[in-house]
């Protein structure tokens, strides 16, 4: 495969990294909408959501062991594909069991396209010879903000169901421009790694999953708590308490796309510590902060340094010695996800005792026991050229 190829495979997989956050930034206002039309209370919304979550999770297992036998590329178009038009399903649903069916379904597919897109973005890091991982994700959360941002608008205009309508027309477009430009890797044969039931035998890919879970944990804090925090803990208005949340996730999109430079320059341990350092600096900021300001720029601080952390942690598992990039990366995106799935419950019944102050304050540990277990990450740095496909899986 030409360096040329190569490249579009870059921006193929970079293609579906903005789908994927697209459509997860395109649910966010069918939220309110779902509320409206099926009298939610904040409980059943929550479990609503939980299911949503335990779809993506449960199916991330599933489909490594997909990726293993048939390639990161076929379960990508095929998921892509579906995942493309199940928003509508949801928006369409008519009672709360095709609801609940629709949402389990929804979070399967998303779940299935970010560990198959996860683990395709690391062959092209093979064949690049190149970080590209930290960018990628940087698309995603472009996408997520393109999603979330006009969806509000175009729900609140044309309804529902025709900005459930829309999404799936962009998102089906771009997925299937992107198809034919993904990069085909060998179908992988099965690995020494594997153990029990085709789970991986080494350790380290599972310790490797916990600097994922400690890296998205706090990430998953400051989305849901940072602006009820501000605003009534420490008094800042509506509007000042929203910035938070804006100031943190524009800091970590750009640094994402800033990210693969420093790794590249770097590499993947001493950016791991870098970035671990300066994000328990920023969580400890916020969570000492006299003012909202403070608090703001420190949650700032915080997405600079969370930025690079997860994207370098999926580097490291899909590039562990003697296993297929996608056991890898199943285990290390199961073991993350799993944990941004109880951190809101959990940082919740924390705080109705502690405060949220706290609790960003213990965030600022587990941000600093990523700096110690930065030396996992040393497969990241272990890039080497991928064989030519020899098949088109």
């Amino acid at each position: 495969m030409s360096r040329d190829d190569a490249l579009q495979g870059r921006w193929a997989v970079a293609t579906f990294f903005f789908v994927n956050g697209f459509m997860v930034g395109s649910w966010a206002p069918q939220i309110p909408l779902l509320v409206t039309r099926f009298s939610l209370s904040e409980a059943v919304l929550g479990l609503l959501i939980l299911v949503f979550g335990l779809g993506a999770a449960s199916a991330m297992p599933v489909c490594g062991y997909l990726i293993t036998r048939l390639g990161s590329r076929a379960v990508m178009r095929v998921a892509g594909i579906l995942c493309a038009s199940a928003l509508m399903a949801v928006a369409a649903a008519p009672n709360m069991v095709t609801l609940v069916a629709a949402l389990i379904l929804f979070g399967a597919l998303l779940g299935s396209m970010d560990i198959a897109m996860n683990a395709n973005a690391v062959v092209v890091e093979r064949r690049l010879q190149r970080a590209i991982m930290s960018s990628s994700h940087g698309f995603w959360s472009l996408g997520g903000f393109a999603g979330a941002g006009a969806g509000g608008v175009v729900a609140e205009q044309w309804g529902h169901l025709a900005h459930a309508g829309a999404v799936t027309v962009v998102a089906l477009a771009l997925v299937l421009l992107a198809i034919p430009k993904l990069i085909v890797e060998n179908r992988p044969a099965l690995t020494a790694g594997g153990g029990l039931k085709g789970f991986p035998r080494s350790p380290l890919i599972y310790l490797t999953g916990v600097v994922a879970l400690f890296s998205m944990v706090p990430e998953g804090a400051v989305l849901d708590w940072a602006a009820l925090y501000l605003r009534q803990e420490m008094g800042a208005s509506l509007a000042a308490a929203s910035l938070a949340f804006t100031a943190f996730s524009g800091a970590m999109a750009l640094m994402r796309f800033l990210g693969d430079g420093v790794r590249n320059r770097l590499g993947a341990v001493a950016t791991m510590r870098l970035s671990g350092l300066v994000a328990a600096i920023g969580m400890l900021g916020a969570g000492i902060a006299p003012t909202p300001l403070v608090a703001t720029c420190a949650f700032a601080l915080t997405g600079l340094g969370i930025a690079n952390m997860v994207p370098i942690a999926f580097s490291a598992a899909g590039n562990q010695p003697g296993m297929s990039s996608a056991a890898g990366m199943s285990v290390a995106t199961t073991i993350g996800y799993s944990g941004m799935l109880a951190a809101p419950s959990l940082v919740g019944f924390v705080a109705e005792y502690t405060g949220l102050a706290p609790v960003f304050t213990g965030f600022a540990v587990l941000l600093a026991m990523v700096v110690l277990m930065a030396h996992l990450m040393r497969p990241a740095d272990t890039i080497a050229p991928h064989p030519a496909p020899t098949s088109d899986g």
